[in-house]
């Protein structure tokens, strides 16, 4: 095989479609005591079988079109589970100026921007329809001050002024966000009985992790993984992952902390002296509630998109070993997302393993991080009081 000239396999480079695979491989051994020899020798069987094109021949064919949202920001404004097309449009418009930055198309984005003027004007009525009456008075204010923003945001485009243009943007996404979270009536599904046992969030909370190389700040997602992001958080608020190193750090690939001290490789219940294990939990798009317990490739869905993907630099998931869905405990990563190395929207973590939030603050301190790294102290700084305890 000449690796010098890649041949293309549907369409994308030898070199791109190895990268898959070895992130297939190397999650294999996702718990400490896989080593990095064991990884090389099955991304060196990957290269010389004869199997390897039809095995991944099938998810690239699967590769969508067009932009995939890689900012975890917007990923958590999309994932949360409301139905206003009103205020989706105006996400989108403001969500699309990116494009146009990164080009310096000022005609664009005044087009945009008057779109998004127009949608808070006329259909001013139908997006404030989705708040529940008790939460009007916060979606009013919000709603002001999103039209408010729309003169900032036009002044710094008239002036070809592309960092002020990104502040302005940030700051009306940041208040649709807001404003898409009022519109949350309750929370949208019951979680199977057999989880009772576990801590559960029932919407969201931000945690700030200081480390030895600067702060780090994530939302966990409960609207999506309630068990998964439950686990995490009771485990932030029982102080479980302060001091501990980081053991596990690769380049563009993963950030691993969460092994305590001693033989266990997750957090033992001090009421029970018994592992705490954690299920496999992935929303599909489309579906009302997550799968439990399975991969999506196990099911035969590995071509569905999960409401969380494997899209964002920083995006925040629970690690398992290889050989047990249900196995995850106090472990977790980061998954250092590269666009370049692993295509946003058909990874071949998707899945695979579940995402239960993402990292909206310190992508550069992650860039940083190296095994024997610590985490100094987590703190949950809002949203605590979503997180569910089991019942006594």
């Amino acid at each position: 095989m000449n690796l010098r000239k890649p041949p293309l396999i549907r369409g994308l480079p030898l070199k791109l479609t190895l990268v898959l695979a070895l992130s297939a491989a190397c999650f294999l051994g996702m718990l400490p005591g896989t080593t990095a020899p064991a990884q090389a020798a099955l991304f060196d069987s990957a290269l010389t079988s004869s199997m390897f094109t039809a095995s991944f021949d099938p998810i690239l064919a699967g590769l969508p079109p067009g932009n995939a949202v890689t900012d975890g920001a917007a990923l958590l404004r999309y994932s949360l589970p409301v139905d206003n097309p009103e205020i989706r449009d105006v996400q989108g418009g403001l969500e699309g100026l990116s494009q146009w930055l990164r080009s310096k198309r000022w005609g664009p984005m005044k087009r945009d921007i008057k779109k998004v003027e127009r949608l808070l004007d006329r259909k001013r009525d139908a997006i404030l329809a989705s708040v529940p009456a008790g939460r009007q008075q916060q979606a009013v204010e919000v709603v002001d001050g999103l039209v408010a923003d729309l003169v900032p945001i036009r002044e710094a485009i008239e002036a070809k002024d592309k960092e002020g243009v990104w502040t302005a943007r940030k700051q009306m996404l940041d208040q649709v966000g807001k404003l898409e979270e009022l519109m949350v009536n309750g929370y949208p599904f019951e979680v199977p009985a057999e989880y009772d046992h576990l801590p559960q969030l029932k919407g969201r909370a931000t945690v700030k992790f200081t480390t030895s190389q600067g702060d780090v700040t994530v939302v966990a997602d409960g609207y999506s993984a309630p068990v998964t992001a439950g686990n995490f958080v009771d485990l932030v608020e029982k102080k479980f992952y302060d001091g501990l190193p980081f053991i596990r750090a690769e380049d563009f690939y993963v950030l691993q902390t969460g092994d305590p001290d001693g033989p266990a490789e997750g957090y033992i219940d001090p009421k029970t002296n018994e592992y705490r294990a954690i299920p496999m939990e992935i929303l599909v798009k489309g579906d009302r509630t997550p799968i439990y317990g399975y991969t999506l490739e196990e099911i035969g869905q590995y071509m569905d998109e999960p409401v969380l993907p494997f899209n964002s630099y920083g995006s925040l998931a629970l690690a398992r070993p290889s050989d047990d869905n249900n196995g995850g405990s106090s472990q977790f990563f980061f998954f250092l997302f590269e666009a370049e190395l692993t295509p946003a929207g058909r990874n071949m973590l998707d899945g695979r393993y579940a995402v239960f939030g993402y990292t909206i603050e310190g992508k550069e301190v992650l860039r940083q991080l190296k095994a024997g790294d610590k985490i100094i102290s987590a703190e949950v700084i809002d949203g605590a009081q979503n997180l569910v305890q089991p019942k006594a």
